[in-house]
């Protein structure tokens, strides 16, 4: 039996995959999740378990990485009760109490993975670099060997930002990287206006 929560954006940083690593039951329940996942045209970030007498399920859902925008609140709650299903026929279930959670990534996740600057195309990141100055700029383009970036130049206060010519950053240069929130994105990151999905007794 669950409760199943959906909700529109998570600043959620990845734990998951290390969970999983790390929790036989974690990993178990990401190979379980994961085709259904796959059938909504979705990504299966990540899955964690947190602990206890009530056990949360942490599912974190993202779009494709070829596609841009964020995951709706409508996405969302259809795949919570999907995966509400999937769960409640899992055969090795225990029979304990547990409720799903289900969410996107939202702009504060790190960039760490080639997905994730595919995801970010066109936007606006800070780049820590390995060996190197940190880079402001828009995201060009990304292939499998790295990302190109339009530098922004630094000016006086009140001027209007400048471009540099397009810098190919390797992906083994770059520490990881964080979108700039601008305001022209908020309501396609979903953080506008703040909302919880569904909960859904199961």
């Amino acid at each position: 039996m669950s409760n199943a929560e959906a909700t529109a954006s998570s600043d959620h940083t990845g734990t998951g995959k290390a969970d999983a690593a790390h929790n036989p039951e974690a990993a178990r329940l990401r190979a379980l999740l994961e085709p259904s996942v796959q059938a909504n045209r979705l990504y299966l970030e990540d899955v964690a378990i947190i602990p206890g007498s009530h056990r949360v399920v942490h599912v974190v859902v993202d779009l494709p990485q070829e596609e841009t925008g964020g995951v709706s609140l409508d996405v969302i709650a259809d795949i919570s009760k999907v995966l509400s299903d999937v769960l409640d026929n899992d055969p090795a279930d225990d029979g304990r109490p547990y409720d799903l959670e289900v969410s996107s990534p939202g702009v504060g996740r790190p960039l760490t993975e080639p997905r994730h600057w595919h995801r970010a195309k066109g936007r606006m990141v800070k780049v820590n670099v390995v060996q190197g100055d940190n880079i402001m700029g828009r995201i060009k383009s990304v292939d499998n060997t790295g990302v190109t970036l339009v530098p922004e130049i630094a000016v006086k206060k009140g001027m209007k930002p400048k471009q540099g010519d397009p810098i190919k950053l390797p992906f083994d240069r770059i520490r990881n990287g964080k979108v700039e929130i601008e305001f022209s994105h908020l309501n396609e990151d979903g953080l506008e206006p703040e909302h919880n999905g569904p909960s859904e007794e199961a």
